[in-house]
């Protein structure tokens, strides 16, 4: 994917492509597994539902918008614009480590009280994100507000509550992945 972007100097489908990316090993990985338990198939349909609608979100706005502003210094620069790819793999491959091994573990373990807890934290962390981009999305969609930063809802709370979210989120998948 990083070839015909750099070629075609876009970004469009940069997150895209990540949430793809997700998806796509999550899958591979329950395929590929020896034995898929109640366990990998959690894990599978969270990493999944996360990434198709954070990816879904992401492609959404950047078509509304055009682009995005912060690849355009690094788009020009082939290796700038490589290393923002490369990076997105990595960002990939230790985010979804924890369910990676859960997932493709030949030990197996039960949905226990780790499972359960893991799912409660996940689904605070999700809601906590989509509520954030929700409010982030409203707000930009008012004019008056161009050029501005969001500081109601959640906003008032964090700087970036989307992030405070995803980070939450994750953690129920490691806990989960216990």
């Amino acid at each position: 994917a990083f070839i015909p972007a750099y070629l075609n100097q876009t970004e469009k489908f940069f997150d895209l492509f990540g949430s793809l990316t997700y998806i796509s090993v999550t899958i591979i990985a329950v395929l590929l597994s020896p034995v898929v338990d109640g366990r990998s198939l959690l894990l599978a349909a969270l990493v999944i539902i996360w990434a198709a609608r954070l990816g879904t979100y992401l492609f959404t706005r950047i078509r509304k918008a055009g682009k995005d502003d912060r690849f355009d210094d690094i788009k020009p620069n082939f290796m700038r614009f490589l290393n923002t790819w490369t990076l997105q793999g990595l960002w990939v491959t230790l985010t979804l480590a924890a369910a990676l091994v859960a997932i493709t573990t030949t030990t197996r373990r039960e949905l226990g009280l780790f499972a359960w807890l893991g799912l409660l934290i996940w689904i605070f962390g999700f809601a906590f994100e989509v509520v954030a981009d929700a409010q982030k999305s409203r707000f930009r969609a008012n004019p008056e507000n161009k050029g501005k930063f969001i500081h109601t809802g959640l906003w008032a709370r964090s700087r970036h509550p989307n992030y405070f979210g995803e980070i939450v989120l994750w953690i129920g998948i490691a806990v989960i992945a216990l």
